[in-house]
């Protein structure tokens, strides 16, 4: 018997009409396994190198004398360039295809990481440099997502986007090992060092994954502008915004939190920023899995309700110990809201699922630069990070009273087979 595979044209009841499969069919032979690992793989390692100045950064800004505020955009650009190129690769995606587009991406990233290490950054202006490039990396996000998608039935969208979307946990490796291998080798060193690792995982991906057949028409120009007129896109890209800008920001701005605030060692911070980033991604599978069970609304008021009290709690933090354990809260609830965001998405926008993608990743690589450059700016003139903490977490309050508001029209005029 053949497999049958979902397309984004496809609802649940023409799949069981026309015999192809049922809402019925388990998670693990609904999908096609090879190209969702490598979609996981892809992100992973893409991931790893677009957060890579901020494990880095104590030591960027000892060799180069930066100031809170610089180190603070020196972080958050990497997600800013990541968050506008988001939007390109959602149309790139529909174009030729998510496989070949990640290609294209991580061999960018590549060839950027091998010049910037060979030529040496000697200046702030060279690490903004490197940050644009680096943000190549973090657009595997509008990649990696609708590959495993357009592979997966609505009732099994929450796990399939959680399982790829744990590929965030690429920012536990450059947390862990990035500032061990800077003081071993030099912070330029770890540039080039990126590159092998980001070599294999593009000889995997090329080998396992593939296209689902029967992908969504492209889109015309006109057609992408129209559903930012549609109001639920940009609901859904506010609250991406904060969930994943959340998870983003603070990855990246950790290792200057934990450097500045309490006087760790490079090393050290980035075992402290690893922990609490390995919390928030190991959940993003499980907020996808909540969701699909629960209803990603009810998900994400839990989700926002939970960060905003973290928060609170970070920036009143006493010691390392209670800033450390508010942080690995944080983290768990912004990493559930990320994968609760997008067992939504597809429920709204099926056919449109790569340029909504594009559109609400980019979303939330805007939160994540307004968190961390927010954070180096109230460190410069304030003295104190906890201005920061507290304006994203009453964001967070923002978010939570909106799924409110949207929570009874969403679920009486989505059509859709699954939970919402």
């Amino acid at each position: 018997m053949a497999t049958a595979f979902w397309r984004p044209d496809q609802d649940n009841d023409s799949l069981a009409a026309e015999g192809t499969g049922t809402p019925a069919v388990g998670f693990w032979k609904a999908g096609h396994t090879p190209t969702l690992i490598a979609a996981f793989l892809y992100f992973d390692l893409a991931f790893m190198v677009w957060v890579l100045l901020g494990p880095l950064a104590p030591e960027i800004s000892k060799t180069l004398g930066l100031t809170p505020a610089q180190k603070g955009l020196m972080v958050a650009l990497p997600t800013l360039a990541g968050a506008l190129l988001r939007v390109v690769n959602g149309l790139l995606v529909d174009r030729i295809g998510p496989k070949r587009s990640g290609a294209i991406n991580q061999v960018i990233v590549i060839i950027g990481l091998f010049c910037a290490w060979s030529m040496g950054v000697t200046s702030f202006g060279g690490t903004l440099a490197l940050g644009v490039i680096l943000g190549f990396a973090g657009a595997s996000f509008a990649i990696a997502l609708p590959l495993a998608s357009r592979w997966y039935p609505p009732e099994h969208q929450g796990k399939a986007m959680g399982f790829a979307g744990m590929g965030n946990s690429g920012t536990v490796f450059a947390a862990l090992f990035a500032p061990t291998l800077a003081r071993m080798f030099g912070w330029n060193a770890v540039l080039g060092l990126a590159c092998i690792p980001l070599t294999l995982v593009l000889a995997v991906y090329l080998m396992l994954a593939k296209d689902a057949p029967n992908p969504p028409a492209p889109r015309k120009l006109v057609d992408y502008a129209a559903l930012l007129k549609q109001a639920d896109a940009w609901w859904l890209m506010a609250f991406y915004a904060v969930t994943f800008g959340g998870f983003v920001g603070l990855a990246a701005s950790l290792p200057i939190y934990f450097t500045d605030q309490f006087g760790l060692s490079s090393v050290v911070a980035g075992y402290c920023t690893a922990g609490c980033v390995f919390a928030g991604s190991l959940v993003r599978p499980m907020g996808g899995a909540l969701a699909d069970k629960i209803g990603g609304v009810k998900a994400l008021m839990m989700v926002y309700a939970v960060a905003a009290i973290a928060l609170v709690g970070v920036s009143q933090a006493p010691s390392l110990i209670a800033a450390l354990c508010l942080f690995v809260v944080a983290m768990l609830a912004l990493g559930t809201g990320n994968g609760s965001v997008f067992q939504l998405v597809p429920q709204r926008f099926q056919a449109e699922i790569g340029v909504m993608t594009g559109l609400v990743g980019m979303a939330g690589g805007i939160g994540g630069f307004y968190l961390a450059s927010s954070l180096g700016l109230a460190k410069q003139f304030t003295g104190s990070f906890a201005p920061g903490f507290l304006i994203f977490a009453g964001l967070a309050v923002v978010a939570l009273a909106s799924v409110a508001r949207v929570r009874a029209r969403w679920r009486a005029t989505w059509k859709t087979g699954a939970r919402i």
